[in-house]
C-alpha cells in the first residue's frame, strides 16, 4: 500500500514537471511569433526590450557630458519662470555693487563693498581656472573645513557676502538668493551631479621654499598689476562719483575691498588665482607670471591694510584643517603668524 503511494506521488511530481516544460516551451513559440508579426507589420521590435541600468546611464552620460569648462558654451535661457529668474542672478553676479552694494537704489544692502562676484569669479563665473561656477551645484552639499561641516551652496554663496564682498548673509529664500542659485544652476546643466570637470578652482603652483619676498612683489605689481588696478592698488571706477556702477578693475586692498577673512586674503590662493588669469590675457595654459612673480606679488598685496572681519577666530573648528596660508590665529601648530601670511609653507 506504501509502495503504491510512493509511487503515485512521484508520478504526479513528473506529470507537474513535463507540464510546467510544456507551459515554457509554449510561451517561448508564442513570443516568437508575435515578434515575427510585429516585424511582418513593420514595427520596432525594440518596443519589446527593457533598457538596462547601462543603457540607461550611457543616456544620462551623453547628456551631463562636459568634462572640461574650456568647452563650455553659453546656452541661452529658456523662455520660462525659471529662466528668467537665473537671467537675473546673472545680473547679481556682474553687477552686485549696483543691486546689493552700499549705494544700491534697490532696497537692501548685502554687500559692505563695491565690488561685484564677478571681480574674482571672471567673465561671470564662466572662465576656467578662475573660481568658475560651472559645476558647483553638482558638488553641492560639500564639507567646508572652514564651517566644520556639510555646507549647502547658499552657505558657500553667504561665505562670500561675508568675506569677499565685507558683507551680511543673503537670507536664503530671498529672490536674489535664489537667482543666484539658479544662474549656478543654469550654468552647471550639463555637469553630472557628483563630479568634477578641468578648469574648476585655480591653477597649481610650485610654491618657493622661503618666505615671500614683498620688494620683489612690489616690482612684478608696477611693472604689471598698476595699469588696471592704479599705483595705488584702489582700481579703476566706471563712473567718477557714481560708485554704484562699480568698478572697471577693482581695488585689491584698502576700505572697498575683500576682507581679511576672504579666501583671496590666503596667500597661496591669491597666487594661484593671479598666475592663471592676470594680469589680463593670462591663461592657465599660457601663463604671463612665473610661480615665483605670482607667489611675491600675492604676498605684496596682501601685505596692505584691508577690513577686518568679525569673529574669523571661530573659523574651522576643526584647526587640522585650516590652511597653512591662513594668515589669522588660533593655528594647530606653534609656527608664527608671520609665516603662516607670507611662508615658508614647508611644515
Amino acid at each position: 500500500m506504501k509502495n503504491n503511494l510512493n509511487q503515485s506521488q512521484n508520478l504526479f511530481k513528473e506529470v507537474n514537471k513535463i507540464a510546467q516544460q510544456t507551459r515554457i516551451v509554449a510561451g517561448l513559440f508564442i513570443f516568437i511569433v508575435l515578434v515575427v508579426v510585429f516585424q511582418a507589420l513593420g514595427f520596432n521590435t525594440q518596443i519589446l526590450q527593457t533598457p538596462s541600468v547601462s543603457q540607461e546611464t550611457e543616456k544620462i552620460v551623453s547628456h551631463n557630458s562636459l568634462r572640461d569648462i574650456k568647452d563650455f558654451k553659453v546656452s541661452p535661457y529658456p523662455e520660462t519662470e525659471e529662466g528668467k529668474i537665473a537671467a537675473y542672478g546673472e545680473k547679481l553676479i556682474k553687477e552686485t555693487q549696483k543691486y546689493l552694494g552700499p549705494n544700491n537704489k534697490f532696497g537692501a544692502v548685502y554687500s559692505g563693498n563695491n565690488l561685484a562676484c564677478t571681480s574674482c569669479h571672471l567673465n561671470g563665473g564662466t572662465k576656467a581656472y578662475a573660481a568658475p561656477y560651472i559645476g558647483l551645484s553638482a558638488l553641492f552639499p560639500i564639507y567646508s573645513g572652514r564651517e566644520g561641516k556639510v555646507a549647502t551652496l547658499e552657505e558657500r554663496i553667504n561665505g562670500c557676502f561675508e568675506r569677499s564682498m565685507n558683507g551680511k548673509k543673503l537670507p536664503v529664500e530671498s529672490d536674489e538668493m535664489i537667482a543666484i542659485v539658479s544662474y549656478i544652476k543654469h550654468l552647471s546643466k550639463d555637469v553630472m551631479v557628483g563630479s568634477r570637470i578641468e578648469g574648476q578652482g585655480f591653477v597649481k603652483i610650485d610654491a618657493p621654499n622661503r618666505k615671500a619676498d614683498l620688494t620683489h612683489g612690489e616690482t612684478v605689481f608696477k611693472s604689471q598689476c598698476v595699469s588696471c588696478h592704479q599705483s595705488d592698488g584702489q582700481g579703476l571706477v566706471k563712473k567718477s562719483g557714481s560708485m554704484e556702477e562699480g568698478y572697471i578693475y577693482p581695488p585689491l586692498w584698502g576700505n572697498d575691498s575683500f576682507n581679511d577673512g576672504a579666501g583671496m586674503g590666503r596667500m597661496l590662493t591669491a597666487a594661484k588665482f593671479i598666475k592663471g588669469n592676470m594680469p589680463l590675457g593670462a591663461t592657465s595654459e599660457s601663463p604671463i607670471l612665473t610661480d615665483e612673480e605670482a607667489y611675491d606679488v600675492a604676498a605684496y598685496i596682501n601685505s596692505f591694510e584691508r577690513p577686518t572681519k568679525f569673529a574669523k577666530e571661530k573659523d574651522y573648528p576643526d584647526l587640522s584643517k585650516k590652511p597653512k596660508d591662513s594668515p589669522y590665529p588660533p593655528f594647530a601648530d606653534n609656527k608664527p603668524q608671520e609665516q603662516h601670511k607670507y611662508g615658508p609653507f614647508n611644515f
